[in-house]
């Protein structure tokens, strides 16, 4: 019994070195931000995973939206933003989609650059510079390499996990810690995003203050019940507007 734990152990501890070894040869700088990351797929493999995913995602927020016009004013903010940017430079398929959802306040990117809004947010703005703020956050998303992060991380954690479990039964001890990362990662990459976002409005001739516009639709679309911050993906709204106003101010807005 004692030979056979030590055997497992060592297993462990194998497969333990093997997750580092693995993260360290992944880590890459992003060539657009400057940040370092650990990234397991090729933009390419980025763009096939948001094209192949995009389907199911307008099929859950109820296909896109009939009405052309404002599909096509939704597609020129886009276009302007990704024109005037570091965006244009990336290798990415940008694609914006308005979504009919009628109910759900939402917008998100896909890895790859499939981009997403739906009509109950869409409905909520209040002019053309607030749009620009939502699409340029998702842009950032896109361009900082969020998705592919956050699967490079869970890959990285499983496999951690996985030799904790044979190695001394703690698996899920390990896994919950890494839950945890995953979860902070997310609010970083909430508050780059808005960062980005403001530096491509600033570009693009838009007013970057209207982001904050947008972070109050937020609050109010939340309501007085939203989780705390501690208990969320992403930053509380209030703490977004400090860190969007101190991004104006870096970039001159």
């Amino acid at each position: 019994m004692r030979g056979s734990w030590k055997i497992r152990l060592a297993i462990g501890v194998l497969i333990v070195a093997f997750a580092f070894f693995k993260k360290c040869a992944n880590t890459v700088e992003n060539p657009y931000t400057g940040k370092e990351q650990v990234i397991s797929l090729s933009t390419e493999q980025e763009i096939t995973i948001g094209l192949n995913s995009r389907p199911q995602m307008m099929q859950e927020y109820g296909g896109l939206h009939p009405d052309e016009r404002m599909q096509a004013y939704v597609d020129m903010v886009g276009k302007k933003l990704i024109d005037n940017s570091v965006a244009r430079e990336t290798p990415y398929q940008y694609e914006f989609h308005l979504l009919t959802d009628p109910n759900t306040i939402n917008a998100f990117a896909l890895p790859g650059g499939q981009i997403f809004i739906t009509y109950a947010l869409f409905s909520k703005l209040e002019n053309e510079d607030q749009l620009a703020g939502i699409l340029g956050h998702e842009v950032g998303h896109v361009l900082g390499r969020h998705s592919a992060e956050r699967i490079a991380n869970s890959e990285f954690w499983q496999t951690i996990a996985q030799g904790a479990s044979v190695g001394a039964d703690a698996g899920g001890l390990v896994a919950g810690i890494g839950q945890n990362v995953l979860l902070g990662n997310g609010r970083g990459d909430e508050l780059e995003s808005d960062d980005l976002g403001v530096r491509f409005m600033i570009k693009a001739g838009y007013e970057p203050r209207e982001m904050i516009g947008v972070m109050e639709i937020l609050k109010d679309a939340a309501g007085p019940n939203r989780a705390p911050e501690h208990k969320s993906s992403h930053p509380d709204p209030d703490n977004r507007i400090e860190h969007i106003q101190a991004s104006i101010e870096k970039y001159g807005g």
